[in-house]
C-alpha cells in the first residue's frame, strides 16, 4: 500500500490485504470478521483482535479518513 500524500510505503499479508479490501467495499466490522475467520480458519476472538489493532494502525498512519 502506498501512501502518496507522505510518501510511505506499507506491505500487507494476504489477510491485511483482505481486510482493507473490505474496508474499501464498505463491510462493517463484524463482516470482516466473518468473512476473515472463515477464509483464514482463524477464530473469531483473534479476528476481532487482530481487526482492532489493524484500524488502528491505519488511523495511526493516516490512511483512513473515516471509523
Amino acid at each position: 500500500m502506498l501512501d502518496v500524500q507522505h510518501g510511505q510505503m506499507f506491505n500487507l499479508n494476504p489477510v491485511g490485504s483482505r481486510i482493507l479490501e473490505l474496508l474499501e467495499k464498505g463491510s462493517a466490522e463484524a463482516d470482516i470478521v466473518n468473512v476473515i475467520s472463515r477464509e483464514f480458519n482463524a477464530s473469531r476472538e483473534v479476528v476481532e483482535n487482530d481487526l482492532r489493532e489493524f484500524i488502528d494502525s491505519l488511523w495511526k498512519h493516516k490512511l483512513v479518513v473515516d471509523r
